[in-house]
């Protein structure tokens, strides 16, 4: 069983040790630009709780948690102008451990937008 790397770059934004530019922030999520965008419009998407991937989430997060972050993923797209009431459309995406592409262990959804996106998987 993993356990959850409290030095993990997004813990310490969390801690406010590292600066991010902030998209949107309650009491169960913080959301980003990622530093290196992949599209035009790249977020994150990160639970304010200390949990490793979607997995860990899914088993360990109490409901309120689970729907605190599911709303607080909506919030960011309606924010940046991509989810159906507000744009064209995105995609949210969550890696999960190493085949699963992860590279910082803790729980983050990649919101894309403001383009089409392409392939799912290349």
């Amino acid at each position: 069983m993993k356990v959850y790397d409290d030095q993990n770059i997004f813990a310490k934004i969390l801690r406010g040790e590292i600066p991010c530019n902030k998209i949107y922030e309650d009491n169960f999520v913080l959301s980003f630009y990622d530093i290196n965008p992949q599209k035009k419009i790249h977020a994150l998407v990160i639970p304010k709780g200390k949990y490793i991937d979607l997995d860990d989430f899914s088993l360990k997060a109490t409901s309120e948690e689970i729907v605190g972050f599911l709303r607080g993923v909506n919030k960011v797209a309606v924010k940046l102008g991509i989810s159906n009431n507000t744009g064209k459309g995105y995609r949210a995406l969550t890696n999960i451990s190493i085949y699963g592409g992860q590279e910082v262990p803790h729980l983050h959804f990649h919101l894309f937008g403001g383009e089409k996106i392409g392939k799912m998987v290349e």
